[in-house]
């Protein structure tokens, strides 16, 4: 996807924010490969996501926040398990 203002197509926040907010389905579909792959990128869902927390309207990012905050949990423990 190309992020308006953004002159480049890494998964900075302002991305994350635009894929979020405008993305269609292949766009939500790379978000996630990234977020599974790199750990990082599912802290900074979480940290788009939070702004929008009060906003019971913004399903999108309640549906990210959730799955961010859902692959962390299940890292925290698969590492947990490997002490």
């Amino acid at each position: 996807m190309l992020h308006r203002h953004l002159t480049h197509q890494q998964f900075t926040l302002a991305a994350i924010d635009d894929i979020i907010a405008r993305g269609r389905r292949q766009d939500w579909a790379e978000l996630r490969k990234a977020a599974l792959a790199d750990r990082t990128v599912l802290e900074k869902i979480l940290r788009v996501c939070q702004v929008y927390v009060a906003d019971p309207y913004a399903q999108r990012y309640h549906f990210w926040k959730a799955y961010a905050e859902r692959y962390l949990l299940a890292q925290r423990g698969t590492n947990e398990g490997n002490i």
